[in-house]
């Protein structure tokens, strides 16, 4: 066969084989403007459940990425795994984020419970639409919480939490900043925190913490900093699952049993040597951090075993 010829002979043969699964643009109209998204939809399963996929904090895009991380595509790999398991995916950029930066250009009027309503309306468009047999919701990091918050709003089957926090922002920020700032600068740091928690707005920033305290930033801490993630949970009425890796740096293992001791009905899987990013990785500082910036790197084995069943669950016989 000619190489040409070949060439479509293959391209051919993938587009029929099981598991393909095509891409769609969406996209969300909201107040601010538009949120964009990605539907992944596998092409061998006629009517199969959805799941809206939540990013975590930060600039953090549809697909995991991080422009002060790197990109290491862990919810695009998430979303493929999903669709080679015949569920389909929603994944997209929030508010003031990539693709959907229009929608928050106003960083000062930007509020955690505006990620809620978006997340609550993909939710709800997503129910109504009629290619798919139920919606789960899918959270990483702070998108767990934002999960748990969305599925009091919107109609869900079922709720995962993955790498979610099971304290308030503010506390773990105080923890991830621990023993690494000069005491000059750790004060401050807590004289910050100290303010905003109480829903303060604070004028001066050092110089050294305006990426994070920045004034224009100061009304979302606020308003994400009064959140309770496992208030949240133990509000959940629909199935949920909590997934936690034990490599992760960010989020621990307490985490996550915190959330479960709030919701006893929540079933807890450890994923032995997956960090933050969702990737196989020890707990070593370098090797995490450059795991942050390698999208090579496949998902941690166990975490798609994790959820998949769960999800299938929902879709009912």
């Amino acid at each position: 066969m000619r190489p040409a010829l070949a060439a479509v002979a293959t391209a051919l043969s993938l587009l029929a084989a099981p598991g393909f699964a095509a891409e769609e643009a969406m996209q969300l109209e909201t107040p601010t403007g538009a949120v964009h998204g990605t539907l992944l939809r596998p092409d061998d399963a006629p009517r199969p459940l959805v799941a809206l996929i939540v990013a975590g904090s930060g600039p953090t895009d549809r697909d995991g990425n991080n422009p002060m991380a790197g990109r290491n595509d862990s919810l695009k790999r998430l979303a493929q795994a999903l669709a080679d398991a015949g569920i389909a995916s929603l994944r997209y950029d929030k508010r003031g984020i990539a693709a959907s930066a229009a929608a928050g250009s106003d960083e000062s009027a930007l509020r955690f419970d505006d990620y809620v309503d978006d997340a609550a309306a993909w939710a709800t468009r997503l129910a109504q639409d009629g290619r798919f047999v139920a919606v789960a919701i899918v959270g990483h990091s702070e998108g767990a919480t934002i999960a748990a918050l969305t599925a009091a709003k919107a109609p869900v089957a079922g709720v995962v939490s993955i790498a979610g926090p099971g304290e308030p922002a503010a506390a773990t920020l105080r923890r991830q900043l621990a023993g690494r700032l000069p005491p000059e600068l750790a004060e401050r740091n807590e004289a910050l925190l100290t303010a905003l928690e109480a829903g303060r707005l604070v004028g001066e920033v050092p110089p050294a913490l305006a990426a994070l305290y920045r004034p224009s930033v100061q009304p979302y801490l606020i308003s994400w900093f009064r959140q309770r993630p496992a208030a949240a949970v133990a509000a959940l009425r629909a199935p949920c699952l909590i997934v936690q890796g034990d490599t992760d740096l960010q989020v621990s293992l307490a985490d996550a049993q915190a959330l479960q001791a709030a919701q006893p009905a929540c079933r807890l899987v450890r994923v032995a040597g997956m960090n933050h990013v969702l990737k196989a990785v020890p707990a070593d500082r370098p090797q995490q951090l450059a795991s942050y910036a390698d999208p090579a790197l496949p998902l941690a084995p166990g975490l798609a075993e994790a959820l998949i069943p769960f999800l299938k669950g929902l879709a009912g016989p």
